[in-house]
């Protein structure tokens, strides 16, 4: 097991390993399911596949705005740096689209402007909160 240099340094990675294993074994095989809600599609950086998380944003204009709950640890985030074309599925629609990873956006402020319960769910789950902004194709 890694060392820690704090407490809270222990703790998060125990927060973030127990929220990953529930999210990948229980709640993403059913939300995925659901026919509105709110898939990212990415391609596998190892696989090549699809593979499509469930999340909620907020599209202003041409663009879709989201905030990752683990940042650079989340698997999707890791998957956009090795290919940032994705797909989100908005009310059932497919849209194509460029994923950029948004650092300097400051992730709990963009957390007021997007879904009041998916927010409030991501600050309480979230390690490390990172703003992600996909630019989507013209329709």
């Amino acid at each position: 097991m890694a060392r820690f240099e704090r407490p809270s340094d222990l703790l998060a990675e125990f927060k973030f390993r127990a929220v990953t294993a529930l999210q990948r074994r229980v709640v993403n095989p059913l939300t995925r399911r659901l026919p509105t809600q709110t898939l990212l599609e990415t391609t596998g950086r190892t696989s090549g596949l699809p593979r499509h998380t469930p999340l909620d944003g907020r599209r202003v204009g041409d663009t879709f705005w989201l905030v990752s709950e683990h940042g650079e640890r989340s698997q999707y985030v890791r998957n956009i740096h090795a290919d940032p074309r994705v797909r989100v599925r908005i009310k059932g629609t497919w849209h194509p689209g460029t994923a950029h990873l948004v650092p300097d956006d400051d992730p709990r402020t963009r957390l007021r402007s997007l879904p009041v319960i998916n927010s409030a769910a991501v600050r309480v789950l979230g390690t490390r909160l990172l703003t992600v902004r996909v630019d989507l194709d013209a329709d």
